[in-house]
């Protein structure tokens, strides 16, 4: 399923209510954490939100896992997610576009993947589960890559 304009348009309501910021603040590219200021509980009432907006179920760690890494020396080392982390990342973010990451890598980046775009893509990869949507969403969960504000009336 797609994740169309209704379904990123919802998202973003509900950033705003969680987050009590200002819709010109929601972009795509808007980090939850870095640009929208969101902290650990505030992830929990985002994935609250988001349940109960889109009638779906958010199980524990699926949207936001919890220390991917570890400190494992498999999956980074010397501040880098290696090749076996990257894999990991990809296994527990199949809804996760990576390919700008995969260039960098660097562990401290790692919350900068937590975009508005992508809880929508997130959004329409839980929705389209059912529908067949693909591993990474490849193919299956275009989201709109423009970076100016969703105002909702």
């Amino acid at each position: 399923m797609p994740a169309s304009r209704e379904i990123y348009a919802k998202v973003a309501t509900v950033l705003v209510e969680a987050l009590n910021v200002d819709e010109d603040e929601i972009t795509p590219a808007a980090t939850l954490q870095g640009d929208l200021g969101a902290e650990s509980i505030d992830m929990l009432d985002i994935v609250f939100r988001l349940e109960r907006e889109f009638g779906i179920k958010i199980p524990r760690g699926e949207l936001f896992p919890e220390s991917v890494f570890q400190g494992d020396p498999e999956f980074v080392r010397e501040g880098k997610v290696t090749d076996a982390g990257m894999r990991e990342l990809r296994s527990r973010l199949p809804f996760a576009d990576l390919g700008a990451f995969d260039q960098d890598r660097r562990l401290s980046a790692v919350p900068d993947l937590f975009t508005v775009n992508l809880l929508a893509r997130y959004i329409a990869w839980k929705l389209g589960q059912g529908a067949g949507a693909g591993p990474n969403g490849i193919g299956t969960i275009p989201v709109a890559r423009h970076s100016a504000p969703v105002h909702q009336k």
